[in-house]
């Protein structure tokens, strides 16, 4: 009768055994899981932490994307409106090019009677915008000095460029010779050929001007010398006098 008893404290030991054993396998496999928990935990925070990041670097890449995309927009708005008032400008000036557009008939009439008033000296072409004058009359042979009935007229010219219709305008001052060559030594020493003639004339013009109301930046010079002939320079006609003339052109702004 003992046996038995033996075998069932043996069998309730082994099965306290085998439920205690079970039971710390079971603490084991939970303790694994919440690590694993935990570390995906810590896993996910971080990812969570690296894409709020790249949201910002997203979102501040963008926000200058598109303050570059402004930019660039207003550079090309501004490009366009320049354009528009170039093609404007070139609209204004009319069909013969660059200089020689018609002006008011008010600015254009006050030239006229400038003109008219200036003993011959001075032509005005209202179709165009030119106003003539005569070299001959302005300059001695190969010289650079204006007379004194020029300067007195040029400043008179002065007048009207600087009333309220001719300040609207620039001017182009251009200066032409004949053909006949520059030969005596003192004058080819400060006018080498007749560029250089025709240039230095439309600069004494100018510098009679800048003392007379005319703004500077509303001024520029061109020197064609004998190449711009209103009429041959051949046979009787060689070194033609129509030819020796300082011509000022009112343009629009900008030309």
């Amino acid at each position: 009768m003992i046996r038995p008893k033996i075998f069932l404290t043996a069998a309730v030991i082994l099965t306290i055994s085998l439920i205690s054993g079970c039971a710390n396998d079971q603490q084991i496999q939970n303790e694994r899981q919440r690590k694993t928990i935990a570390d995906l935990e810590s896993k996910l925070r971080v990812e969570t932490l690296q894409a709020d990041q790249v949201g910002r670097q997203l979102a501040d890449a963008n926000s200058e994307c598109k303050v570059k995309t402004d930019s660039l927009e207003q550079t090309v708005a501004a490009l366009e409106k320049d354009l528009d008032q170039k093609k404007a400008l070139l609209g204004s000036v009319g069909k013969e090019g660059l200089y020689g557009a018609a002006l008011p008939v008010e600015l254009a009439t006050k030239l006229d009677d400038f003109a008219k008033g200036s003993n011959g000296m001075v032509s005005f072409d209202s179709t165009r915008g030119v106003v003539k004058f005569h070299s001959d009359l302005l300059f001695d042979k190969g010289s650079d000095d204006v007379s004194a009935a020029g300067t007195n007229t040029i400043k008179s010219l002065c007048s009207i460029l600087d009333s309220d219709e001719g300040k609207k305008y620039d001017v182009i001052i251009a200066g032409h010779t004949d053909d006949v060559p520059i030969s005596r030594p003192e004058t080819k020493a400060k006018h080498p050929t007749n560029w250089h003639l025709s240039a230095d004339r439309a600069i004494s013009v100018l510098s009679i001007m800048t003392k007379n109301n005319v703004a500077p930046d509303r001024l520029s010079i061109r020197g064609f010398g004998e190449y711009r002939p209103l009429e041959p320079n051949t046979g009787t006609k060689k070194g033609n006098e129509k030819n020796r003339r300082v011509e000022i052109y009112i343009v629009a702004k900008g030309v």
